[in-house]
């Protein structure tokens, strides 16, 4: 019997350790994603979201599906549903429980709902329906309160005036709220990431080097008692992300750093290990997370 997610995902809480999840924004990203994992006995989550899927070649949830099934072992990977959101990085309203619903029939082993852009009162409410379906089929939800900038249309200000000011930064007061009341299983929190470009020139560029604002992830990790997740997790300085490890950070997005190496026609697998051995320092990672012998 495979270890169940959330089991692993406390597991790495509680040593400290990293569960990086890339994202697929095309399909071939699969095969060599997933034959890195098996070879440096890493556990990781590979995610799509619906920007790879709308403005890359992910094609679809269910094609990334099939792909990933075919190149799949549960002791090093599963399948999760990036950031489902109730409104998108356009403003427009999103079919999110039918999204929800389509990736739960297609067996995703995770799946994130996105209202971090609705009152907080609404957030809540369509985070706990989506951990009341997901529940059902034991299934854990991630959700996000605050908001980790980047994917709207337009330059952002600079990156220094974001971080002074905390804007988007998640409230601690509105964390624990959160928690409690929608009985979500992972929380994403803002606390100095910044998504990548999707759109324009901006997505081809290198972003700007981002940190965390530590102190105030303490807070959180305190608060919450729920593995914290890290979004924008591509070019953040490292010894930053370390300490964010340290003090909660359990899973880390990266999506623009392997996208960008993968269109660039650059050895994705070699890229993946770099990041698992040189940046995280996790290769071995499933033998603890996953009980594997040897």
């Amino acid at each position: 019997m495979k270890t169940s997610l959330n089991k692993i995902m406390r597991s790495a809480q509680e040593k400290g350790m990293v569960i990086p999840a890339f994202n697929i924004a095309h399909l071939p990203m699969v095969e060599p994603i997933a034959r890195t994992l098996k070879n440096t006995k890493t556990f990781c989550l590979i995610e799509v979201a619906r920007p790879d899927i709308e403005k890359f070649g992910a094609k679809s949830f269910a094609a990334v599906a099939r792909e990933y099934r075919k190149w799949t072992d549960p002791n090093f990977m599963r399948l999760h549903l990036d950031h489902v959101p109730v409104i998108d990085e356009d403003g427009k309203e999103v079919e999110w429980k039918k999204i929800i619903e389509e990736a739960l029939a297609l067996g995703y082993d995770s799946v994130m709902i996105d209202g971090s852009r609705l009152p907080l009162k609404e957030n809540i409410a369509a985070t706990r329906e989506v951990v009341q379906i997901a529940h059902k089929k034991n299934v854990p939800v991630e959700a996000e309160l605050g908001a980790v900038l980047g994917h709207e249309k337009g330059p952002l200000p600079p990156y220094e005036e974001l971080f002074k000011t905390g804007k988007g930064f998640t409230r601690v007061d509105e964390a624990k709220k959160f928690v409690e009341e929608t009985g979500v299983d992972w929380l994403s929190v803002a606390i100095g990431s910044i998504h990548g470009a999707i759109s324009g020139a901006a997505k081809d560029k290198a972003k700007v080097e981002a940190k965390l604002n530590i102190d105030h992830l303490k807070k959180l990790k305190e608060i919450t008692g729920v593995p914290l997740v890290l979004h924008g997790g591509s070019g953040i300085n490292r010894l930053s992300v370390l300490e964010g490890i340290k003090n909660g950070i359990t899973k880390i997005n990266v999506g623009t750093e392997i996208r960008q190496a993968y269109e660039k026609g650059l050895d994705l697998g070699l890229k993946i290990e770099k990041i698992i051995r040189d940046y995280y320092g996790i290769e071995g990672s499933a033998n603890t997370l996953c009980l594997l012998d040897g």
